[in-house]
């Protein structure tokens, strides 16, 4: 008989590229498990796939062990932020407050 797949994305985008790759996997196949076998890591070597942030369509996935995947899921690679957005916007509005005061 034959195994059921389902059919998922992966994808990461690192400063200088992206890669979209389609991976065909057996049903009942992890998050971390499908990075693993979608051959990712051979585009970005640098990347450490057993901790690297991830999501599925923007939704942070906390436990890639445990989290099983469903056809048509993207498994997104996150990067880490260069700047923390809050504090990005806070000290943009501080800046239009001093503006303000100055004229």
């Amino acid at each position: 008989m034959a195994e059921v797949r389902i059919e998922v994305e992966v994808v990461y985008a690192a400063i200088d590229r992206q890669v979209l790759l389609s991976v065909d996997l057996p049903v009942g196949t992890t998050v971390r498990a499908g990075l693993v076998a979608s051959g990712i890591g051979k585009h970005f070597p640098e990347l450490d796939l057993a901790h690297c942030p991830v999501g599925i369509f923007g939704k942070v996935v906390s436990d890639g062990e445990t989290r099983v995947l469903m056809t048509g899921d993207r498994i997104e690679i996150y990067r880490p932020l260069l700047a923390d957005p809050k504090e990005v916007r806070r000290l943009r509005a501080a800046k239009a407050v001093l503006a303000k005061t100055k004229t």
